[in-house]
């Protein structure tokens, strides 16, 4: 049964890791599960489910494709991760975020689906990369940023400069930079196995391709950075390269070490911005950081997702 109710803190004494960081202790710092959003229940009522079935589903289907369970291994062993991870961000996405999992060649057959569509990121005729040629932009390409720096830079600056306000005449719409400009035929703001934006894989295009060696991603070509949201064999390399972002950010900025705390990758999986919290974590004061409802699950149901393994 999974427990809702009023967030009580604890924390754990634990020794530092050997790069010097603290590793954070297994499970959870709620004694219960945080509040789910009501989106996430509103989802789930109308195809009158549960969160307990749609669980349930999505582990007895990754528990039957070994396949799919053996390119997780192989994924997560590339980026250095354990593959516990990429299991709980898959489970608590179709959990809360997905209706739910009937297959992952469902994906597969949805991915060919896309690759043939006409697909621009665009916004009122101009695109993405044209409408990032403008001043307030400027100082994002300052320094040759990876793909990540640059795209979350990109984001940040709609945020400040351009999100419902009026700019050279144009008033732009109270909506973030990924749903403005990376929707342009769907309804929904991810997709796949491992529930992606566009803008999420375009962040993470250069550090798949150089852990991995897939080509790096144009946002001139959206059906093809569509087909990295689709596609397992493509998706599976950006999921782990967003969990190792996250460790990385953790151990960078926070200087603790969340590597052996899946619901706490999951949460961030969830969330997004690693690097942003872990600078709030560290000016926090607070001895740990804290998982959300979706990483809640993950550590409470660790062991039935180890099984999966």
């Amino acid at each position: 049964m999974l427990t809702m109710g009023i967030p009580g803190d604890f924390t754990v004494v634990t020794p530092a890791s050997a790069a010097g960081e603290r590793m954070v202790p297994e499970g959870n710092r709620y004694r219960s599960q945080p509040n789910i959003p009501s989106a996430s229940a509103r989802r789930t009522q109308a195809f009158a489910s549960s969160y307990d079935a749609k669980f349930e589903k999505v582990v007895a289907v990754l528990r039957r494709d070994r396949g799919l369970i053996n390119s997780i291994k192989r994924v997560a062993h590339k980026y250095g991760i354990d593959p516990i991870h990429m299991i709980g961000a898959i489970v608590g996405e179709h959990t809360y975020n997905y209706n739910t999992l009937d297959s992952a060649q469902s994906y597969y057959i949805k991915a060919l689906s896309y690759a043939g569509l006409n697909i621009e990121f665009e916004y009122n005729g101009e695109h993405v990369l044209d409408f990032v040629e403008k001043s307030e932009f400027d100082g994002c390409r300052k320094g040759s940023p990876d793909s990540d720096g640059l795209w979350s830079c990109y984001e940040r600056t709609w945020d400040s400069s351009f999100r419902r306000r009026k700019v050279g005449g144009e008033r732009y719409p109270n909506k973030s930079f990924n749903e403005t400009f990376f929707q342009p035929l769907f309804a929904g703001q991810s997709f796949g196995l491992g529930q992606l934006s566009p803008l999420t894989v375009l962040k993470m295009s250069d550090r798949v391709n150089k852990t991995s060696g897939l080509r790096k991603l144009d946002a001139r070509n959206a059906s093809d950075v569509y087909s990295a949201t689709m596609d397992p064999n493509k998706s599976l390399h950006y999921m782990a390269a967003i969990i190792k972002d996250s460790i990385d950010a953790y151990k960078s900025v926070a200087r603790v070490d969340i590597s052996e705390n899946p619901g706490l990758t999951a949460t961030l999986y969830n969330l997004g911005d690693p690097w942003s919290r872990a600078r709030k974590f560290r000016s926090s004061g607070r001895p740990w950081p804290r998982e959300n409802y979706y990483g809640w699950l993950v550590n409470e149901r660790i062991k039935d997702l180890e099984e999966i393994l």
